[in-house]
């Protein structure tokens, strides 16, 4: 037969295990890189009602008994309580570690990352100072090619100088030659042209000279002619003078 206090005691441990199997650990990832915890002691539930056992007559217990058996029941209790409390510790120690080893893999995670970053910075910097070398480098040698070839230019611009000023110059000795010959020319048909002239005033004044000339000698002619008849005139008139 079971005494009512030992149903106490027995619905005391029922409720004590319900709560214990009540207790429960929420983990919730909220967002990326953050855990947030929810620890639930107990679940609103509705009125447990606690079966009542049948008080059925026995032997009487005493208050030493009852003393014992609630001490004894106390101290379970305790127990499940340090018990329930370590559980909870031992849960929370797991979830600071996993915590822990969450914020060590997302240190490491950063870190890695941050390496990462700053090596293919690194790795930009020295890819754009190479390009900018490079750069430089291709500006310089541009810059040599383009001196040259000014230097080529002045040199052919030079030779072209020298060679435009020789076909000048010979140009000028060949027009001062043709000029010279042209005036040569010039001068001996001048001088034939003269002689001409001087040939034809020559002709034409000795064609004046002999027409005058035959002319005076025809003048002369008829001249001594009339003196002669004038003679012979005087001439018969003196006869006659002397006839008479």
């Amino acid at each position: 037969m079971v005494h009512p206090a030992e149903n106490t005691v027995t619905a005391a441990a029922e409720l004590t295990a319900a709560e214990k199997e009540a207790t429960e650990i929420r983990c919730q990832e909220k967002s990326r890189g953050g855990l947030s915890y929810e620890v639930i002691l107990a679940e609103p539930a509705p009125n447990v009602v606690v079966p009542k056992r049948p008080v059925t007559p026995g032997k009487n217990v005493s208050a030493e008994e009852i003393e014992q058996k609630l001490k004894a029941a106390e101290e379970r209790r305790i127990s499940l309580e340090q018990k329930k409390m370590a559980d909870l510790s031992y849960k929370l120690s797991k979830i600071e570690e996993a915590t822990r080893k969450k914020d060590e893999i997302a240190n490491e995670f950063i870190n890695q990352t941050k390496e990462k970053l700053e090596t293919k910075i690194e790795q930009h910097v020295e890819k754009r100072e190479a390009i900018i070398s490079d750069m430089k480098e291709k500006l310089k040698i541009h810059s040599q090619e383009i001196e040259k070839t000014r230097e080529q230019l002045e040199q052919q611009k030079s030779i072209e100088k020298v060679a435009i000023e020789e076909k000048l110059k010979t140009a000028q000795t060949l027009r001062d030659e043709n000029i010279k010959k042209m005036l040569e020319r010039l001068k001996e048909h001048n001088t034939n042209k003269k002689n001409q002239i001087d040939q034809l005033e020559t002709q034409k004044l000795e064609e004046k000279t002999r027409i005058i000339e035959n002319k005076l000698y025809t003048a002369e002619q008829n001249r001594e002619k009339e003196i002669q008849k004038k003679i012979e005139k005087v001439q018969k008139l003196e006869r006659r003078a002397e006839l008479v």
